[in-house]
């Protein structure tokens, strides 16, 4: 088995920590084990679900601290690791000065623009510039959508490192139902709230359905980004008086379960989508979705098909496809079991996993093989020992070839003990 250290932000635990999560349980299956390195700890690791995969915290000293890269070296060296990947332009930069040390493979997930991350000019420049520099020595680059992959090629990356792998969810019963209606349709929007979700366009579609009597209700599910994006985002909804008809939760763990209790999932994002999770989360129980035609949401959902799309910041556009859905319930369940039937074969949690470790095949590794066993399900071991006993396998294991990574000791390395998680 091949581990890969993923080093990660870890500060929240939204869209791209559940891709992180999700691909520390399904890898092992196509012959690579996962450990994590957080630069930024926070709610990913008592959030994950995969409590039992190894995690180490290198926190970042400041936004430019080099020396976590010197800690990373140490970490990678006592997990035994043998590919970095890693997830965001602050990791990266931690991670493509230890690969430069370590002379191992470096795989950077790009999980949205990073040149589109905020309305702050002058920040986007900056992160899109360090993301660049960093990328140099980068052998793969998994992009999660076709719209990223258009996107980095703009800014110069050679298609040869170029590598498009959709995100995945597991999939999941139909459950998605139209039963609890009355008195209210429950309108759902799940994100970490920040400027680029573009919250505000739902609330303002809400006064427009509510001239047109519709019956709805907005929930929305997850954390502010700041204290002062939440206060601005309170006095719009009071402004228009729309207030009394949002119910708001913050994070919470029972995404599914509460998707099963949504007639409609939102996703009026501005700009700066890769391609969300929770679309395919919502795709995953049958629930129809409503989103914003930005990057990769098209390449999950064809408007009138699989969901319904609307021009980014048209609130006017929003409440009208809610409309559509609300007046015409035939609409409704043939959006609700195309989506269902299409997350099923294209977005799948082992889809993900798959298109992952194909990538890590190409980086000059040796390459596990898959081997049936009686259960009909696949398992992993490194191709060198595929056919030897299993009473040989663990001797063999410490023997057969390795890639030669420089070793650096650990005395040689100024850091601070690591801190390592394997609850």
């Amino acid at each position: 088995m091949t581990r890969v250290l993923h080093v990660i932000n870890g500060e929240h635990y939204s869209g791209a920590e559940r891709v992180q999560d999700l691909l520390a349980s399904a890898l092992p299956e196509f012959g690579y084990e996962v450990a994590f390195a957080c630069v930024k700890p926070g709610s990913f690791e008592q959030r994950r679900r995969s409590q039992s995969t190894p995690l180490a915290n290198v926190p970042m000293r400041g936004k430019f601290d080099l020396g976590a890269s010197k800690r990373l070296v140490k970490v990678f060296q006592e997990l035994n690791c043998e590919i970095l990947h890693a997830h965001t332009p602050r990791s990266l930069l931690v991670a493509s000065g230890a690969a430069k040390i370590l002379g191992c493979p470096l795989v950077y997930h790009i999980h949205s623009p990073v040149g589109l991350d905020s309305k702050r000019t002058w920040a986007n420049l900056l992160n899109t510039w360090a993301e660049t520099r960093s990328l140099q020595s980068a052998a793969r680059l998994i992009c999660v959508s076709e719209s990223l992959r258009d996107y980095m090629r703009k800014l110069g990356h050679a298609d040869a490192k170029l590598r498009v792998v959709h995100n995945g969810v597991p999939c999941d019963d139909f459950a998605a139902s139209l039963d609890n209606v009355k008195p209210f349709w429950k309108i759902g929007m799940i994100a970490l709230f920040r400027p680029r979700k573009g919250l505000e366009v739902m609330i303002e579609a809400l006064p427009k359905l509510v001239e047109q009597n519709l019956p709805v209700k907005l929930h929305c599910v997850g954390p502010f980004e700041s204290p002062q994006y939440e206060l601005e985002i309170f006095e719009l909804a009071s402004r228009l008086n729309v207030g009394h008809l949002i119910e708001w939760t913050g994070f919470a763990e029972n995404v599914n379960e509460l998707l099963k209790e949504m007639q409609l999932l939102v996703l009026p994002s501005l700009f700066g989508e890769g391609l969300p999770m929770v679309v395919l989360e919502a795709m995953a129980v049958g629930l129809p979705v409503i989103a914003s035609k930005v990057e990769g949401v098209p390449e999950a959902i064809s408007d009138g098909r699989e969901g319904l799309l609307f021009e980014p910041g048209n609130s006017a556009q929003l409440a009208s496809q809610i409309r559509k859905v609300m007046t015409n319930k035939a609409i409704w369940h043939e959006v609700s079991y195309a989506a269902w039937q299409r997350q099923r074969a294209q977005f799948s949690e082992r889809s993900m996993a798959s298109g992952v470790a194909d990538v890590y095949n190409e980086l000059g590794l040796p390459k596990p093989v898959l081997i049936s066993n009686s259960t009909g399900q696949s398992s992993a071991s490194e191709q060198p020992n595929a056919e030897l006993p299993n009473s040989e396998v663990a001797d063999a294991e410490t023997t057969s070839a390795r890639p030669s990574f420089p070793q650096i000791p650990v005395s040689e390395i100024s850091t601070s003990p690591s801190h390592f998680s394997t609850q």
